[in-house]
């Protein structure tokens, strides 16, 4: 029934006085979805969804500092999405880095760190090189960690992570029969960050999409119908005052 429940989402928007500070998830993760569609419904360019989406990041962003969230993970770019249309890609690579661009001293200045969790070996060199110095000038920032999974897919992730253990363990620098959960999650691109309290899905579509498939094992959910560039600030108070409704057990009574 929890799992079923959390498929819909509740309408009531709380004041941020209402949430409990000591209950706060330390790490939300994000599936921006509705882009496209937000934009068809209002006739305008995919493109013009794109661009209002990254308005909804940095709100989301500002309202994670305000709330003291230590963690923020947001699927941008799948590996999969490599397969749109060329003009699209296009469009979503420039609009990656001229919001890098534009983005990074404010960022850095609020005490954000920015890291790049995917594939590198296959981005755009303007791209990677983009968000390498996005993660050297904001290396030392820790009120806000910001990962940006970009070429990102998950079973990729975690064929990578068993092919390491395998070259760690021929070289004898683990040992193989004390690999535990533990171990194996310092050998993911999410290493040194805590597993996700919570996970948002936009745009009123129901599944994770190849999306830190190992981590959120224990993660609760949560799915709105609302559209990504509409997901400003009382909507992800309201996802985290009813995470905070939620009794997460663990497998325990």
């Amino acid at each position: 029934m929890g799992l079923f429940s959390s498929f819909f989402s509740p309408v009531r928007v709380p004041n941020i006085k209402e949430l409990k500070k000591n209950s706060l998830p330390e790490h939300i993760a994000i599936i921006m979805d509705g882009n496209g569609r937000w934009a068809a419904r209002k006739k305008l360019p995919r493109s013009a969804g794109h661009n209002a989406g990254v308005e909804a990041l940095r709100e989301v962003v500002n309202t994670c500092l305000e709330l003291g969230v230590k963690f923020l993970t947001v699927y941008s770019f799948s590996s999969e999405n490599w397969q749109r249309p060329q003009d699209e890609v296009n469009f979503l690579l420039n609009l990656f880095l001229e919001s890098l661009k534009n983005e990074l001293e404010e960022l850095h200045k609020r005490g954000v760190r920015v890291s790049l969790i995917g594939e590198r070996k296959t981005i755009p060199p303007k791209v990677l090189e983009a968000f390498k110095n996005a993660e050297k000038k904001t290396s030392k920032n820790k009120k806000l960690f910001f990962n940006i999974a970009f070429n990102y897919g998950s079973r990729k992730e975690i064929i990578s992570a068993v092919k390491n253990v395998c070259r760690a363990a021929k070289k004898n620098d683990i040992d193989i029969e004390k690999l535990d959960e533990k171990i194996f999650s310092e050998y993911l691109l999410t290493q040194g960050c805590p597993d996700p309290d919570l996970l948002i899905r936009t745009s009123g579509e129901y599944r994770v999409s190849n999306f830190l498939l190992w981590q959120i094992a224990y993660t609760e959910f949560y799915f709105t119908k609302t559209l990504w560039p509409d997901f400003k600030e009382k909507e992800l108070l309201k996802a985290v005052y009813y995470y905070q409704k939620r009794n997460r057990r663990f497998g325990r009574l």
